[in-house]
């Protein structure tokens, strides 16, 4: 009885370490293919943008009470996917103004996009430039892939296997990052 017990333990011990060694193969597949899936994602989501998104501030001037006047903002509309905790020091069309807030957005063309805001007390005004789908992971993380999968379930963009096999995908990230 004994044998059948530890043979039945070494399988075990065997077929863990085969699930292990297949999640890290599909972890190396998920992470090569992450910035096509952020680009598929952005296409999909950027098509209803102009109907769900916001007009961002392009540029204004604000009075001594802290009131904005003379406000232009950008012909298309966006949606935030996320927010640098750390923007970059100095934004890259002028470097002697300071970036106050950055922000990943999508816009309406299906553009992913840095928004970086600077207010130098009497003039706020933005720059945006486009990243690619890698940069944008790189520099805002995971969290814009989430963001965009949330538009797709709560605007019904996909199909139920299509979101299930996303939420399953996103799941398996979230638990990578957090080892």
């Amino acid at each position: 009885m004994d044998e059948i017990v530890e043979q039945g333990f070494a399988r075990l011990k065997s077929l863990v370490a085969e699930t292990k060694e297949a999640q890290e193969t599909a972890a190396g597949e998920i992470e090569k293919e992450n910035a096509k899936l952020l680009a598929m994602m952005a296409h999909t989501v950027g098509e209803i943008v102009g109907e769900i998104g916001q007009e961002f501030l392009l540029k204004a001037k604000m009075d001594t009470k802290g009131e904005l006047y003379d406000q232009k903002y950008y012909a298309e509309k966006m949606i935030i996917l996320g927010k640098s905790a750390d923007p970059v020091p100095f934004r890259p069309d002028n470097p002697t103004k300071k970036v106050d807030q950055q922000f990943c957005v999508l816009s309406e063309n299906g553009d992913i996009m840095e928004l970086m805001f600077s207010n130098d007390g009497f003039i706020i005004d933005t720059y945006t430039s486009k990243l690619t789908a890698e940069d944008a992971i790189h520099f805002y993380g995971y969290d814009i892939i989430y963001m965009l999968y949330s538009a797709m379930r709560d605007y019904a963009l996909a199909q139920e296997d299509v979101l299930d096999a996303l939420n399953l995908t996103l799941g398996f990230i979230q638990r990578k990052n957090e080892e």
